[in-house]
C-alpha cells in the first residue's frame, strides 16, 4: 500500500479515535472522519472531510463516506460506561455490508484485550474486572466481531490491554498472543501508531493482534 492512505475513521471523537485522527494528519494520511457531532473534533485541517451521521443507522451516510477510500478505522467505544447499547454489534451490522458493497477491503476493528478467547491469557487480576465490571461491554465487542470474521473484508482486530493517556513510547508488544503479567497497560497513543502502521503493512490481515508493553 502507498505511503500515504486514505482513512474513512470513526469514533474519532474518542479518545484514542483522537490519537488516530492526529497522528494520521501528521503523517500526511487523507482522513475522512465520521461523527455525529462535529463541534467536537479537536483536531482537524485540510486533510480532513467530515462526514455527519449515525454508525448504528445512517447507512447512506455511511456509504458516501467510504467512496475512495483504503481502510476503515473503527476505534468506536462507550468511554467511562459499562453499559453497551450493543454499539459495537450495531455499527458492524452496518459498516461490513457497506464496505462489501463498496468494495473497500481493509477494516481496522479497535476491541479489547480480554474479549473472546483473549481472557484465558489475562492475568487473574484482569481478569477478575472482565468479569464482574465488562461482561455487558464486552458481550457487545465479540458480537461485532463475529460480524466481522464472518465478512469477506481484510479485517484486523485488535487488542489492547488496559488503556492509558500516557504517551507515545513505540515500545509496544504486538503479536497473536502475548505473555503477560499483573496489570498490562499501553497508551492510546502507542495504540494509534500501530494501527496506522498496520494499516499500511498489513501484517496481522484476518488476525487478532494483543497489543501492551
Amino acid at each position: 500500500m502507498a505511503n500515504f492512505v486514505k482513512i474513512l475513521l470513526f469514533g474519532a471523537t474518542g479518545p484514542t479515535g483522537n490519537h488516530v485522527l492526529e497522528q494520521a494528519l501528521a503523517k500526511g494520511h487523507d482522513v475522512t472522519v465520521f461523527v455525529r457531532d462535529p463541534s467536537r473534533l479537536p483536531n482537524r485541517d485540510e486533510h480532513t472531510r467530515v462526514v455527519v451521521g449515525d454508525a448504528t443507522r445512517d447507512g447512506s451516510a455511511i456509504a458516501d463516506a467510504l467512496i475512495g477510500q483504503d481502510v476503515v478505522v473503527s476505534a468506536l467505544g462507550r468511554r467511562a460506561t459499562l453499559r453497551s447499547d450493543h454499539l459495537i454489534e450495531r455499527s458492524m451490522r452496518m459498516i461490513v455490508p457497506a464496505m462489501e458493497r463498496a468494495g473497500v477491503r481493509r477494516l481496522m476493528l479497535l476491541s479489547a484485550f480480554g474479549v473472546g478467547e483473549s481472557r484465558y491469557d489475562a492475568p487473574w487480576l484482569p481478569r477478575i474486572m472482565y468479569r464482574v465490571l465488562l461482561s455487558d461491554i464486552f458481550s457487545d465487542k465479540l458480537a461485532g466481531e463475529r460480524r466481522v470474521r464472518q465478512s469477506s473484508l481484510d479485517w484486523t482486530i485488535i487488542y489492547p490491554t488496559l488503556l492509558t493517556n500516557g504517551p507515545l513510547t513505540l515500545r509496544y508488544r504486538a503479536g497473536e498472543r502475548l505473555d503477560l503479567r499483573g496489570l498490562p497497560k499501553i497508551s492510546r497513543a502507542d495504540v494509534a501508531r500501530f494501527i496506522l502502521i498496520e494499516a499500511q503493512n498489513g501484517g496481522f490481515v484476518k488476525k487478532v493482534v494483543a497489543l501492551s508493553y
